[in-house]
């Protein structure tokens, strides 16, 4: 496997980047559907349908039909709600990379390169919440080139921005199925101060989950 290199994102590389971004974030649907399925309301609904077929029909065939419709009507919807999701960043700040991320102040925008392809990308702006703080954003590695490193070093090169820059921290924030992401940020050194239910009516509904962590720069000694 060759060396990959970290180094700034340049307009030549638009398309790809948003493609790796859609194709990493599109790969959380079946995580996103198994979540929605262990809600109890959800087991619970499947249930009641599931009984009131078999006693109403006195056969396996027609519940078992329903609950397969049902099934697979929800994962369609999930779906589609995720891409719906998916197409709002592409059209927010990946939707002009330069003038979001290399034209303004402690704004930048990194790619991981492997012989002249680009294998991961991340992203850091000042962070809405605090003007001493940089928020990670758009962290996303090619699954063929997982494991190698790259992620962690995409989240160093961040913290290393920062502290040059002068802030005090990085945040970021991640969903509930992204368990490999959190243990590798944790790994980085990043620790998890916040978890919280989206506060709105689906949030609440399948107990759509967001974590924040935190990375602490210390004073140089």
């Amino acid at each position: 496997m060759a060396d990959y290199k970290i180094r700034g994102y340049q307009d030549s590389e638009y398309d790809v980047v948003r493609e790796l971004f859609s194709h990493g974030m599109s790969e959380y649907v079946p995580s996103v559907c198994i979540h929605v399925l262990k809600q109890p309301w959800v087991l619970f609904v499947l249930t009641c349908t599931f009984v009131c077929l078999l006693c109403s029909s006195k056969t396996f065939l027609l519940p078992v039909l329903a609950v397969t419709l049902l099934l697979a009507l929800g994962r369609q919807v999930l779906g589609y709600c995720w891409s719906m999701y998916i197409d709002h960043c592409l059209k927010e700040d990946l939707q002009d990379i330069r003038k979001t991320y290399m034209e303004s102040e402690g704004c930048h925008f990194w790619v991981a390169d492997i012989e002249d392809s680009i294998v991961g990308t991340v992203a850091v702006k000042p962070s809405d919440e605090s003007n001493k703080e940089l928020i990670l954003k758009r962290m996303s590695v090619r699954k063929d080139y997982r494991g190698l490193g790259i992620a962690k070093a995409l989240s160093r090169e961040v913290i290393c921005f920062a502290r040059r820059e002068g802030y005090e921290a990085v945040v970021l924030n991640t969903l509930m199925v992204q368990r490999e992401a959190q243990k590798m940020y944790e790994s980085v050194g990043f620790k998890k101060y916040i978890e919280y239910v989206m506060p709105t009516i689906y949030g609440r509904l399948i107990n759509f989950t967001i974590t924040k962590y935190r990375y602490e720069i210390l004073p140089a000694s």
